[in-house]
């Protein structure tokens, strides 16, 4: 079984439910007000190491109270911090979350996160990396930095992969070195232009992808479930039908078991099958890390 070295975010998750989204300058009362730790990269550390994967988080938070709980939260979870650094003078990143009616509308500070040069992220994946691990990766920390990062995993052996979210432009050159990347449907409308909105834009969005480079791209469609191209041949995979309560971590969960899966050998269309059902129960929850299920969980829904 391979590992899972995860670079990125590391954030305070300060979320408050609301019947609805304000208009600019309204006030409205909210309810449930939740400080859960969270940041994309951290979601899909706890996500892989919760799936049964051996995961390693590098990152960055500043020395302060948000931080400490931040890698607590993690190390309670199996996720290996050695790679985390506190970072005096600066605060931890935070996420101010609204959630409305099961949508989220999210704000992030990035703090520490942006802190992160390359050199550090290559000196970890010399440090604990083998050819063959998993190195996963987000756009909330350092562009340059992550394009650099995934570029020497690639040259090290790694399976990479890229979860391009927030959506970013990216430099051209990078998609060659992407093995998996992942987009949600804004996401991929913001890459490529195309919107995944029918079964013709979703192949026309991944033959994009394809003839940039990447060698496999899943894109992630909410209730309608999640596509990928293999071998020129568009596969889809059925959602999983959930009460949703908050869907803020739910695109982290399915990212992190998708890498742990991938990890232990599974094929891809299992692995996003699992990713798939990870992800609805994400939903069921309010909160981010609090929200991710256990591999039990998982299982239980599959079986």
């Amino acid at each position: 079984m391979s590992k899972v070295i995860v670079f990125g975010s590391l954030n305070m998750d300060l979320s408050v439910g609301c019947p609805r989204v304000p208009e600019a300058g309204e006030t409205i009362i909210g309810s449930g007000f939740l400080a859960s730790p969270g940041g994309k990269g951290a979601n899909q550390a706890m996500a892989s190491a919760r799936m049964g994967a051996l995961t390693h988080m590098v990152g960055a938070v500043g020395k302060d109270v948000f931080g400490t709980r931040l890698v607590q939260s993690l190390v309670e979870a199996g996720v290996l911090c050695e790679r985390v650094r506190a970072l005096k003078d600066v605060p931890t990143g935070t996420a101010t979350i609204l959630r409305a009616k099961g949508d989220n509308r999210i704000v992030v500070d990035p703090g520490a996160n942006a802190t992160t040069h390359a050199d550090v992220v290559c000196s970890a994946i010399d440090d604990v990396a083998e050819p063959g691990d998993i190195f996963l990766t987000q756009l909330e920390c350092d562009l340059d930095t992550t394009m650099d990062a995934i570029a020497y995993a690639r040259e090290s052996g790694l399976y990479t992969i890229l979860n391009a979210a927030p959506a970013a432009a990216l430099p051209s050159d990078v998609y060659q070195s992407i093995d998996l990347l992942c987009v949600n449907e804004t996401e991929c409308q913001a890459l490529t232009d195309i919107s995944p909105d029918t079964e013709t834009g979703c192949m026309r969005a991944l033959m994009a992808f394809s003839a940039r480079g990447v060698a496999t791209t899943v894109i992630t469609l909410g209730a309608r479930g999640s596509v990928a191209l293999i071998a020129d041949d568009m596969y889809r995979i059925d959602p999983f039908e959930a009460d949703a309560v908050d869907t803020t971590a739910a695109g982290d969960t399915y990212l992190g078991a998708l890498a742990a899966q991938l990890s232990q050998g599974m094929d891809i269309i299992d692995a996003m099958k699992w990713a798939s059902a990870a992800g609805a129960l994400a939903t069921t929850r309010a909160g981010a890390q609090r929200s991710i299920p256990t591999f039990e969980e998982v299982r239980r829904l599959l079986a």
